[in-house]
C-alpha cells in the first residue's frame, strides 16, 4: 500500500507542477480561456493536485510507522 501512495503523490506532483505552469505561462501570453476553462479553473486544478499528493506522502508516512 506504500508504493501505491509514493505512487499516486509522483504523479499528483509533477501533473499539479506542469498544470500550474501550463496556466502559469499560458496567462502569462493574454490568454484568458484555453480549451474551453478559464486560467482560474486550471490553478485550483493544480492546487487539487498538489494537495492531492501532500496527502498521498503523509499516508505513506503514516502507514511506514505502523510496521
Amino acid at each position: 500500500m506504500i508504493d501505491l501512495y509514493r505512487w499516486v503523490g509522483r504523479l499528483g506532483a509533477i501533473g499539479g507542477v506542469l498544470l500550474g505552469l501550463f496556466a502559469v505561462v499560458a496567462r502569462l501570453t493574454g490568454s484568458y480561456i484555453i480549451g474551453g476553462f478559464q486560467m482560474g479553473t486550471l490553478i485550483l486544478a493544480a492546487t487539487f493536485l498538489m494537495a492531492m499528493a501532500a496527502t498521498a506522502y503523509l499516508a505513506c508516512l503514516v502507514e511506514g510507522q505502523r510496521r
